[in-house]
């Protein structure tokens, strides 16, 4: 690898080391020839542990899908597959149908035309900016190579810092140049794994954008390693969610928080009140009101989940008798603790900060259906539902 690189310095740095060609911002950046990603039951065993099992995803071209799930779910494991990093121990991987990882074939990764964009974002110290930029650009003429790193690196509006080295550069700045950098070579598929995690709240969502700009401009398919349910929504086209080395659920963010799959999906996309119940004739009964939960067997144990924005309250009246125990500001909304009849724990609820009601006042709690689930017991699925299917929504619940 060191003599590659030596070798691509000696026959490319000296051009790039010249004065820089000044550009315009605001050009489009070229289109890539997205490619679909195809991942095919991937097993993947380290001395007898399986980190992931069996796992299967289809992206399609153009599309940007976002794995998510827990800290050693087997997300990166995943990701160094598809990128030629790792192999599997078990499955095949697939570029427009074409395999390149099988049980008996291997494509190194410099074949597969795949960027990648890591989260220590890996820029070379030792290159100047264009530098870094036009390094994948190596098969191109000197010339074309320079134009294209100088016309991507404006794009991200970095031009005036062609000539300097990355260790000057603010962390935007240089995950910036670093997606400059991936995006160059109109990579086929982009693989990133969580590039954002090192930048503060509102440097991230400034990169969240212009990155995903970007993507779509340049028509790129890609694949994003996030542990943030709220990034995933924000960035994915769809979210494929993972749990323990398997996939848990695909589908767009709407879908996974309306229909989530299981109690795990359910937890990564709202905040909800929990409450151990048990099925009796299809549905269960709480303080609350009776709750529909078809597909669960009868006298089998279960939990009700209800959102905190379907807890409301009112002054007294028609409803569950409850008192205002805490609020906890949160800028526009307040979070309230509400201490019911009948119930162990305080339940919780979201509402506008204006809406909120001083500690201590006496309140009736009502519950909208639509934002109530019910899983099993043990967190899982509800038996005979696919990998995108979901509870039956509360619209339909038994009135009680």
């Amino acid at each position: 690898m060191l003599e590659y690189l030596s070798d691509w310095v000696r026959r490319f740095v000296p051009d790039l080391r010249q004065k820089p060609i000044r550009m315009q911002r605001g050009p489009r950046a070229a289109a890539a020839f997205a490619g679909r990603l195809t991942l095919d039951h991937i097993t993947r065993d380290f001395d007898g542990v399986s980190v992931l099992k069996g796992v299967s995803l289809d992206v399609a071209p153009g599309e940007l899908v976002c794995l998510l799930g827990p800290s050693g779910c087997g997300k990166t494991t995943l990701l160094r597959i598809a990128s030629g990093v790792d192999r599997p121990t078990q499955g095949r991987v697939l570029i427009d149908d074409r395999e390149v990882v099988g049980p008996a074939h291997f494509l190194p990764p410099e074949k597969r035309n795949i960027g990648l964009m890591f989260q220590d974002l890996a820029l070379f110290p030792h290159l100047t900016v264009l530098q870094n930029v036009g390094f994948g650009l190596k098969a191109l003429p000197r010339d074309v190579a320079l134009a294209e790193a100088l016309a991507i690196l404006t794009r991200v509006g970095l031009e005036d810092y062609a000539d300097v080295y990355p260790d000057v550069l603010s962390g935007g700045q240089q995950q910036r140049v670093a997606l400059a950098r991936a995006i160059a070579p109109r990579p086929s598929v982009l693989l990133m794994d969580e590039p954002f995690s090192g930048l503060d709240v509102q440097l991230r969502d400034e990169m969240q954008e212009q990155t995903l700009a970007l993507l779509k401009e340049t028509r790129a398919t890609a694949v994003l390693v996030t542990h943030s349910p709220s990034e995933a929504m924000r960035l994915g086209d769809r979210i494929a969610v993972m749990e323990s080395g398997q996939m848990v659920q695909v589908g767009a963010a709407e879908q996974l928080y309306h229909k989530p799959a299981d109690l795990f999906v359910a937890r990564l996309f709202s905040e909800i009140n929990e409450l151990s119940v048990r099925v009796r004739g299809g549905s269960v009964d709480t303080p609350l009101g009776r709750f529909d939960a078809a597909g669960l067997a009868d006298g089998s144990d279960a939990v009700l989940c209800i959102r905190h924005r379907a807890v409301r309250f009112t002054t007294p009246g028609d409803g569950v008798s409850g008192r205002i125990l805490r609020t906890r500001f949160q800028g526009d909304l307040a979070i309230l603790e509400i201490t019911l009849q009948d119930l162990e724990r305080p339940v919780r609820s979201v509402v506008r900060e204006r809406d909120a009601l001083p500690v201590g006042t006496d309140v009736t709690v009502t519950v909208d259906r639509a934002g109530v689930l019910v899983f099993p017991g043990n967190g899982s699925a509800i038996p005979g539902l696919r990998q995108d299917g979901a509870p039956r929504s509360q619209d339909a619940a038994i009135q009680g």
